[in-house]
């Protein structure tokens, strides 16, 4: 039977797209998913934050809009998405860097967050005491940013989905969008959707946990080193280290952990967060997983002919989805996604050499 609309893609944002399209009244929908269960792709790699301390316009208001969908997931959706809006402190070592925060959170209070603020390095040391202070000249710190659960989200975005009727089919391996017979395709291919033209293009991010917390607190907010990206979070009582660097594999889908990478990853830990003192490293347990980057960092959405993109979210897929499945369902069903302007994230943009610019640290 040919479906209204086929979802290419299983993941957190295929599975947002296709609830919000069943959620009014669309439930003529086939999820098709090359993995062979739920999270086989990017999502179960995430490591779960949500934040609105963007240097975009478009950034910013679309955390916004998940933030109002991840407050009543409960009661619409079903299941656990995981807010806990614990904060994201950002950390400054250098006057320039401290600048392009200022310049970001200007940004911020013009797309209406306006509980982002300046910190000095003294609420700094209250905010997250278990980090040194060391060059740190201050930052910027959101209280309502926080964490998510990847899963928590997919899985009540799918369970949901199905309930209304939505079929899914695991290890459909999508090669070409023309065979799909559908009114409607969502290309929702993750780090894969530059395999049907979209400019989008895999990057590896690792992360190395530890064994245990130490005096790490489940309160902590995500701490972010501007000038290199280091940062961490605790999650499951270990924390969760995460650095940008290190060398970029042959492979772009390649999802192996480097061992220079831990090296050096534990090295920065130990020298930045005494919190986690006499705490070792679980290098076995150690993964990564794929941002899929579009060429300005922003996802991309909108229609080509039959084609709805929702591609390149550049790292924040998961805490975007809410509001990228709505605004997707929107316009399949409406003909124009109309809660939020998304024109600066249309696909035709890097042709026609309008990227979406702004400060974007992370």
């Amino acid at each position: 039977m040919t479906p209204e609309v086929a979802i290419v893609g299983g993941g957190v944002i295929g599975a947002s797209v296709a609830w919000h399209l069943a959620s009014r009244g669309c439930r003529d929908v086939l999820i098709l998913d090359r993995g062979a269960e739920p999270g086989s792709g990017s999502t179960s790699r995430a490591t779960g934050g949500y934040r609105a301390q963007f240097g975009s316009d478009i950034n910013v208001r679309l955390s916004l809009l998940a933030r109002q969908k991840l407050r009543r997931f409960a009661e619409e959706v079903g299941g656990d998405c995981g807010y806990r809006p614990v904060g994201y402190l950002f950390l400054a070592r250098r006057a320039e860097h401290l600048d392009a925060l200022r310049r970001t959170r200007a940004v911020q209070h013009a797309a209406g967050l306006a509980e982002s603020r300046d910190v000095a390095p003294a609420e700094i040391a209250r905010l997250n005491p278990h980090v040194s202070l060391d060059g740190v000249i201050g930052g910027t710190f959101c209280p309502t940013d926080g964490f998510i659960k990847p899963m928590g989200l997919l899985t009540g975005y799918l369970d949901a989905a199905r309930r209304l009727g939505v079929r899914v089919a695991f290890g459909a391996n999508v090669a070409d969008l023309s065979n799909v017979r559908a009114r409607w395709i969502v290309n929702a291919a993750g780090a894969w959707a530059g395999a049907f033209g979209v400019a989008v293009t895999p990057l590896r991010r690792q992360v190395l946990p530890t064994v245990g917390a130490g005096a790490l607190s489940p309160d902590d907010p995500m701490t972010i080193w501007v000038d290199d990206g280091f940062h961490f979070r605790l999650r499951d009582g270990r924390a969760l280290l995460l650095w940008p660097g290190g060398a970029a594999p042959a492979d772009p889908f390649d999802t192996s952990v480097d061992p220079a990478w831990m090296d050096r990853v534990e090295s920065i830990a130990r020298e930045r967060v005494p919190g986690l003192a006499g705490v070792a490293v679980d290098r076995a347990g150690a993964w990564a997983g794929l941002y899929e980057m579009s060429p300005d960092g922003h996802a991309i959405l909108g229609r080509m002919d039959r084609v709805v993109l929702v591609n390149g979210s550049s790292g924040h897929g998961v805490m975007h989805a809410p509001a990228l499945g709505q605004l997707a369902a929107e316009i399949i069903l409406d003909g124009r996604a109309h809660t939020l302007d998304v024109s600066p994230l249309r696909p035709s943009r890097f042709a026609e050499g309008c990227p979406v610019r702004g400060v974007e640290l992370l």
